[in-house]
């Protein structure tokens, strides 16, 4: 199934299950109040119409005849019946207005949470199956719960309106009303086939839009990196070639509506004067008032408005098609991404335990990169990893962190709050500092006094003021790499595991730095396993476990070295 060509039942199927889980929701009572508000709400606008055509039709006729007491009265009448439909478009509109923001946040929140949950977020990176999976849930749901409910109402509204000015209009002339279903249905055939291109045009003008703005935010992320390295022509160029496919789609997106404009403009023009062409000999010969005339006409445009739903909305509808089609891709990559990662080997939690069993690593490949590995990292002990090369030492260092690597084995690990990582790369973001530091705690639980100490003794020279701690900052910006990852080690400090697992540290920190972080991790009995690069000193690790180029491992307890050193378990 591409992506452009989304079946018309799926479609359905989604938006009935997104439909039926906001309305079966913690917020559905909220949700069910407003939507029966507003079909009443609708149904008093649509019984105004009618009220308004009456009045209106008496209105001109009291003109016509010069009868200024009537006129009078019906001015009166009709200033009555405009007051109150405004008021009640008013409040129809509000209602909308809030049950749309309903939806959005219900639709948005999930997303998030399923998004940010499973490492969904993560495979779906890896696996470059989606699109811009953030301007998703940023503007598509966005998108989905406005125009959905807006269609469903204006749907609603038309179905109110053929239901009550058919009869308006039969009453008048039945000639009249078959001329308005004919003349509708023409009018929307002729639409959906010039219009029908929109449909994938639109769709791909969000990829295309999300691509360009992807550019330029990537641009102001590595504006230093660019600057230095002398690499912004080649950075332009390709900005520049984004934005060529982005206008040139939206060419085509002019062409079309273009095409349909000539025949949509024509169609309503012709609303206005094809009641008048039908009634005029009528008045004419005597058989009916003036006033009939202007109610033939309002009564025609507004049930011609209501059978030609798709003629009057066909842009949007093309929209949001595209939209419904890029909602169900992102439930579907969110959905396959939860599934059971690519992966043979078992992951286990159980207190206490930190092990390897049986565990076999291989390449994308194919390649071995380790293999039958068993150890058992004894509690409040540093471990050094490391051997020839990096892969075998980065492949073991992303599986035990729960990314996905192909292999067979058990990985055996204490509770997720037992056990930190830290790898090579850290990212901070926005936020406070103190929120940075301890996520998971209150702030009662760790004094501003305790968190500078830590930082002072994790190594970090920056001067900070106690207002720091709680300013909304971009710490990923204020911070250098090297001070971002001497947060994140006193944020795990702080959190005080069983373990902490570290990638490279001391290429990131410098050998005689990460002397003392370990003594900071033997004060406070934290074992610690530190994927090391080849070559790294070993003097201050208990144990090392050292892998071969041909996948084959030893295990060395330092403090029992003529023992064990160089044997395999």
């Amino acid at each position: 199934m591409s992506k452009q060509q989304i079946p018309l039942k799926v479609t359905a199927t989604r938006l009935v299950r997104a439909v039926r889980l906001f309305m079966t929701s913690d917020v559905g009572g909220r949700a069910a109040f407003l939507l029966t508000s507003l079909i009443a709400l609708f149904g008093g606008v649509s019984a105004l119409n009618v009220v308004n055509s009456f009045v209106g039709r008496h209105f001109m006729t009291a003109i016509a005849e010069r009868q200024t007491a009537e006129f009078i009265r019906q001015a009166i009448l009709y200033s009555g019946a405009f007051a109150a439909s405004t008021i009640v478009s008013v409040i129809a509109r509000f209602a909308e207005e809030r049950l749309a923001l309903l939806w959005r946040e219900f639709l948005t929140r999930r997303a998030i949470g399923l998004y940010m949950s499973g490492g969904a977020f993560y495979r779906l990176g890896v696996q470059g199956t989606l699109s811009f999976p953030d301007q998703r849930i940023a503007e598509d749901i966005k998108a989905f719960a406005t125009t959905t409910l807006s269609f469903l109402l204006m749907l609603l509204s038309s179905l109110l309106t053929v239901f009550t000015f058919s009869s308006v209009l039969w009453l008048i002339s039945p000639l009249l009303f078959f001329t308005a279903v004919v003349y509708a249905a023409f009018g929307s055939f002729m639409t959906i086939v010039l219009g029908r291109p929109l449909i994938k045009l639109n769709y791909n003008q969000l990829d295309n839009e999300a691509a360009f703005r992807s550019g330029l935010i990537s641009v102001r992320e590595n504006a230093e990196s660019i600057m230095i390295e002398g690499t912004e022509q080649r950075h332009a160029n390709r900005l520049s070639r984004q934005f060529d496919d982005l206008a040139a789609n939206f060419r085509r997106i002019i062409s079309i509506n273009r095409n349909v404009g000539f025949f949509t403009t024509g169609y309503n023009w012709m609303i206005q004067i094809l009641p008048v062409v039908i009634i005029a000999p009528a008045f004419m010969r005597g058989d009916m008032e003036f006033g009939v005339i202007t109610q033939s006409a309002a009564a025609f445009a507004m049930l011609v408005g209501a059978f030609s739903f798709i003629v009057a909305q066909f842009n949007s509808i093309s929209s949001f098609a595209a939209v419904v089609a890029r909602i169900s891709s992102l439930i579907e990559a969110i959905e396959s991404a939860h599934g059971a990662p690519d992966t043979r080997f078992e992951r286990i939690e159980a207190e206490g335990i930190f092990a390897y069993e049986r565990l076999t690593l291989t390449s994308p490949s194919g390649e071995v990169l380790l293999k039958e590995l068993s150890v058992l990292i004894p509690a409040d002990r540093r471990v050094v990893v490391t051997g020839a090369g990096d892969a075998a030492g980065a492949a073991l260092f992303r599986a035990t962190a729960g990314l996905d690597m192909s292999g067979i084995g058990r990985i055996v690990t204490p509770s997720h709050q037992q056990v930190r990582f830290l790898g090579q790369r850290t990212y901070s973001g926005p936020g406070t500092l103190r929120q940075i530091l301890a996520p998971s705690k209150p702030s009662a639980e760790t004094t501003d006094a305790e968190i500078f100490a830590l930082l002072k003794n994790v190594g970090l020279a920056r001067d900070l003021m106690p207002g720091d701690l709680d300013s909304e900052q971009d710490w990923s910006s204020l911070l250098s790499p090297r001070e971002q990852q001497l947060v994140a080690l006193a944020s795990a400090l702080i959190a005080a595991p069983s373990y902490i697992v570290l990638e490279k540290a001391d290429a990131i920190f410098g050998h005689e730095h990460l002397a003392g972080i370990l003594k900071l991790f033997v004060d406070r009995r934290i074992a610690c396993i530190n994927f090391a690069e080849p070559g790294a000193p070993r003097s201050a690790y208990d144990a090392v476990l050292e892998y071969g180029p041909d996948g084959s491992w030893t295990w060395v307890d330092q403090n029992t070295r003529g023992e064990d050193e160089d044997r395999p378990l």
